[in-house]
């Protein structure tokens, strides 16, 4: 691990390891916002003017007024955990400092398009010969050269191409065979970041074990194909092209969303035991014995008889009334929108909606918190996102730094 000492009393599985993360935007933070939730000290270097998202809202009232950097709730959700200190790599005292840094540092990580590090004089393989158990993981719209050049290296990449190029918006969409359509969240974003945080968990147990770093790469367009597995096996052993699958599924029948009288619910019947209570809830046990629906294989071919059948019930039930008759009983849930997350006691339960600190607000910012779960090192949301270069000074100082060393970088404004 990493020399440079903790600043707080972390309760992660990762307490010790030392993350420098140089990434901006939305799956490089999201990646070492995973890490940082589970203990990592991660520290955010911000370029002078910080991270760009720190401008985007929504904000918080009076939230504005205490970075003038900004502290928009989109920088909030995925930078908490993290110290951030300002520094400028494009100045020799500041690649000189970034250098010292890295000495004590697992893991680097950053998201600039391919070739901006070495134009830096950057690089992995300068980095790996300060530290040779560096971790410096990559990611990219394509990936980096080093794994593999792809004719699109140079494009730039965001969530929408990610989607696209990879291959999920085209067997997403509404209506069966109809227009493709982009998934609401940034899974071209965060995917990739969940990727890349699994693989630097695991290029940092090997370097436990041989004390050798190594480079990372995981590209978004990869991750997001990673995803999408199904259709590659079926395109490869039918040569077919899958398409928009609607809100079914094309083997399991009835399986996907029913109409509500206030909305709509999802259930499904992965197997024919779970045809029997639902036709019993619905008031037709007839169909459970009918051949043209005793069988998954009997219902796919029936496809749209079943779904008539079951949307015409649930259409005449409000998503309560549905969830008090089939909760429990077959594979269900109400489709909640923000408000019902909000207003369910799952939610809170879990520790999935975090209310942190914003500082200037006069409440609180609340986020989605961390899925993963460990009796152990519980980890989650310990602190709020950091101000721009809240933490230059301490984070320098414990990784050695004089105060002279500080003055001198300051008086240079290569930090702030």
């Amino acid at each position: 691990m990493g020399t440079a000492a903790p600043f707080r009393c972390a309760t992660g599985a990762l307490e010790g390891l030392v993350v420098l993360d140089l990434t901006q935007m939305l799956a490089g933070p999201y990646a070492t916002m995973m890490l940082a939730d589970q203990g990592a000290h991660v520290v955010k270097i911000e370029p002078p003017g910080g991270d760009l998202t720190r401008r985007t809202g929504p904000h918080l009232e009076g939230a504005r007024r205490i970075d003038e950097q900004g502290f928009g709730s989109y920088f909030a959700s995925i930078n908490r955990n993290k110290d951030s200190l300002v520094l400028d790599l494009k100045h020799p005292a500041g690649k000189a400092a970034l250098l010292r840094l890295v000495r004590q540092a697992d893991v680097l990580v950053e998201n600039y398009r391919s070739g901006v590090m070495e134009r830096l004089g950057l690089g992995y393989e300068t980095l790996a010969l300060e530290n040779p158990r560096l971790v410096y993981a990559a990611l990219r719209g394509f990936g980096d050269a080093r794994s593999g050049e792809s004719p699109y290296a140079d494009w730039p990449a965001y969530d929408p191409v990610a989607q696209a190029m990879g291959g999920i918006m085209g067997i997403t969409g509404a209506v069966p065979g109809g227009a493709p359509t982009k998934i609401g969240p940034g899974v071209g974003d965060i995917v990739p970041a969940m990727y890349l945080a699994y693989g630097i968990a695991a290029a940092c147990w090997r370097t436990q074990r041989t004390g050798q770093g190594q480079f990372l790469d995981v590209a978004m367009v990869d991750a997001v194909l990673a995803v999408c597995e199904r259709l590659v096996f079926q395109h490869s052993a039918t040569g077919a092209v899958p398409g928009p699958e609607g809100n079914g599924h094309p083997l399991l029948c009835p399986f996907g969303l029913f109409p509500a009288k206030d909305g709509h619910v999802s259930l499904g019947v992965p197997n024919d035991r779970f045809w029997v209570p639902l036709v019993q809830c619905m008031g037709r046990p007839e169909l459970a014995t009918d051949p043209r629906y005793a069988t998954n294989e009997a219902r796919v071919k029936h496809k749209a008889s079943v779904e008539e059948i079951v949307g015409g019930w649930t259409a005449r039930h409000t998503k309560a009334e549905l969830s008090a008759l089939l909760g429990g009983e077959i594979p269900f849930g109400p489709v909640f929108n923000a408000a019902d997350i909000f207003d369910d006691p799952h939610f809170r339960a879990r520790q999935m909606l975090v209310d942190v600190e914003q500082p200037g607000a006069s409440r609180p910012l609340t986020v989605a918190g961390t899925p993963v779960r460990m009796s152990g090192t519980p980890g989650g949301v310990r602190r709020r996102a950091p101000l721009t270069g809240e933490h230059t000074d301490e984070t320098l100082q414990a990784f050695g730094f004089s105060r002279e060393d500080i003055a001198a970088l300051r008086a240079e404004h290569v930090i702030q």
